[in-house]
């Protein structure tokens, strides 16, 4: 088997073995992956064992933190503030 696969959307890895359960893959680049709250660096070469759900067959970037609606809030709020300011130097 020789298919071109990305791990979590992100790392090139090569699917060895494809089973029902769980395929055997090979990384095609270094990362640091995280396995039950620990880091771990994984080396081109090195093959794991992952859930085919965690594959992809296209890159994907992570979605973009969601900004606070706190923050959200402020940024309006200053916004409203500089116009406010503004209209009463003009006049």
């Amino acid at each position: 088997m020789s298919d071109f696969l990305y791990y979590k959307g992100v790392y090139k890895v090569k699917a060895v073995t494809k089973s029902e359960g769980y395929w055997i893959v090979e990384a095609l680049e270094d990362f640091d992956d995280d396995v039950e709250g620990e880091r771990v660096a994984v080396k081109a070469g090195e093959r794991r064992i992952v859930a085919p759900t965690e594959l992809y067959e296209k890159k994907t970037l992570a979605p973009p933190i969601p900004e606070h609606v706190y923050e959200r809030r402020l940024e309006k709020k200053v916004k409203r503030m500089v116009e406010e300011y503004e209209q009463k130097t003009k006049s």
